[in-house]
């Protein structure tokens, strides 16, 4: 194509910018808040931090059984099977209800059998605990039988602590040392016939697997979206209580639905 003359001094003519499709900013603001919102689903299910169990419902995944000693120790296994009390070294000013793992033979992995209320518990080298007939704790069994089978109860009026019934209606429990070796850890046996304070253990988790801490968190990543991402979305400037309305049904799980009404309601605003 053959282009006009131009000489030195010509003022060259402004370039129009084409009008950009509103419809092609609406899909791209929508992929943008996919990705975000994808982003954060990702942070929820990473979240590695550890909290506090309230309910029994809580307990699945990686947990750590704090005991009622003092020092706090917690409940561990090694390699050869034998369970044992640990002490805890990660706490906030020693409240054992902060406590966090500083060993992988304190973590047990819950899960609940199916088709019942009972629970096994795996250790880090993939053998279940197990307490056998004279209150005896190992975990040596790759296979789950009644001796691996327990009942999490929560304590009735001590909230955020829990009971580990066996399937003999005993109790897991701490218990002073028979030995003779100075600094002597407690015991912990599974032979205890009723509930006191030495069968009281608080039981921690990680987060992303905490059902409601992860609901609230997914609720919270939803509502993360700024005023401008909601008029790039719709194609036009918003009013405050449009804006409002938007966000409250990213909450409430139909956002996509006002999103299309607010839509509908410009095409009609334009050709009226």
């Amino acid at each position: 194509m053959v282009k006009p003359l131009t000489f030195k001094g010509d003022k060259k003519p402004k370039k129009r910018k084409r009008a950009a499709d509103p419809d092609a900013l609406v899909e791209k603001a929508e992929q943008e808040l996919a990705s975000r919102a994808e982003g954060n689903a990702e942070d929820v299910d990473n979240d590695d931090s550890w909290v506090s169990a309230e309910g029994v419902p809580d307990v699945v995944g990686p947990v750590m059984f704090v005991l009622p000693t003092d020092p706090p120790t917690s409940l561990a296994c090694d390699a050869n099977g034998n369970v044992f009390t640990l002490p805890i070294e990660n706490m906030v000013d020693g409240n054992p209800a902060t406590a966090e793992p500083h060993d992988v033979r304190q973590v047990w992995v819950a899960n609940k059998i199916a088709g019942t209320e009972n629970f096994r518990f795996k250790g880090h080298h993939n053998k279940f605990l197990s307490c056998d007939k004279f209150g005896i704790f190992s975990a040596t069994t790759e296979a789950v039988s009644p001796l691996e089978t327990f009942v999490v109860i929560a304590t009735p009026d001590t909230p955020g602590t829990f009971q580990i019934q066996t399937l003999r209606e005993t109790y897991l429990a701490v218990k002073e040392s028979t030995s003779s070796k100075a600094n002597a850890m407690p015991e912990v046996r599974g032979d205890a016939a009723d509930i006191t304070f030495d069968t009281t253990l608080r039981i921690r988790m990680q987060a992303r697997f905490k059902p409601r801490l992860k609901a609230t968190k997914e609720e919270k990543a939803r509502e993360k979206i700024s005023r401008k991402e909601l008029e790039a979305a719709v194609g036009r400037r918003l009013e405050e209580d449009e804006v409002k309305r938007l966000k409250r049904a990213r909450r409430e799980g139909d956002y996509h639905e006002q999103l299309l009404d607010l839509k509908v309601k410009n095409k009609h605003d334009k050709y009226s």
